[in-house]
């Protein structure tokens, strides 16, 4: 038998971590760890309970998500993050996101949805939708800056022209399957090449290599 996924469960409201713990405890291949009502002290639990992802409200007192995360995944062999939030794609989740999180979450998304969200992002993968792509294309075309926009084309440069395509498609929202399916190739090319952008740009996850794209101005929006 595989492994359970570990969780760590953040936020500052008891009922939504008790809620929370009892979603993924239904589910026989995923265990809860331990829980933390701020991201205070949190590094210190997840060197104790070893998790495979983290569970991270955004807005909480003392240390908030948006911070916990930037130390979290400033740490080598960091858990995934995925952010519950209740404000869809706001500046928090930006922030999250740009500062490596997996991907976000609503907190009043469904039971099943959420444990395969935990499934997702504790696979490797990251959660963002075409939807939300699209929402981040817009929001970083009004404030990308020619600066930065120069620099993340320079770091985009690094890679082969075929990676660059499929960095483009992965800014798009699209997922290995519907790349492969797109270029005419197979899936496991596909990952092969992520795995390879994400080493290449010294990058976390999918979500990074959209926001690198976007900022560069590359995503033909």
């Amino acid at each position: 038998m595989a492994e359970s996924i570990r969780v760590v469960i953040v936020d500052d409201d008891a009922l939504v971590r008790a809620g929370l713990a009892m979603i993924l405890g239904a589910a026989d291949d995923i265990t809860v760890v331990g829980e933390a009502e701020s991201g205070h002290g949190l590094a210190a639990l997840v060197d104790e309970t070893n998790p495979d992802v983290v569970l991270m409200d955004i807005r909480m007192p003392r240390v908030d998500g948006l911070e916990a995360t930037r130390v979290l995944t400033a740490r080598p062999g960091h858990p995934a993050v995925l952010v519950l939030t209740t404000f869809h794609l706001d500046d928090y989740v930006f922030g999250a996101l740009e500062a490596g999180a997996s991907g976000f979450l609503l907190k009043d998304t469904p039971p099943q949805q959420i444990i395969e969200g935990v499934r997702v992002v504790a696979a490797g993968q990251a959660i963002l939708s075409p939807a939300d792509t699209h929402k981040l294309v817009r929001r970083y075309a009004a404030r990308r800056e020619d600066a930065k926009a120069a620099l993340h084309r320079a770091r985009l440069s690094e890679l082969s022209e075929r990676e660059r395509e499929i960095a483009v498609l992965v800014a798009r929202g699209l997922s290995n399957a519907d790349i492969a399916a797109e270029l005419v190739v197979a899936e496991a090319t596909v990952k092969a090449h992520v795995s390879h952008i994400l080493t290449k740009l010294d990058l976390d996850n999918r979500v990074q290599i959209a926001i690198a794209v976007l900022e560069a101005g590359l995503d033909g929006n």
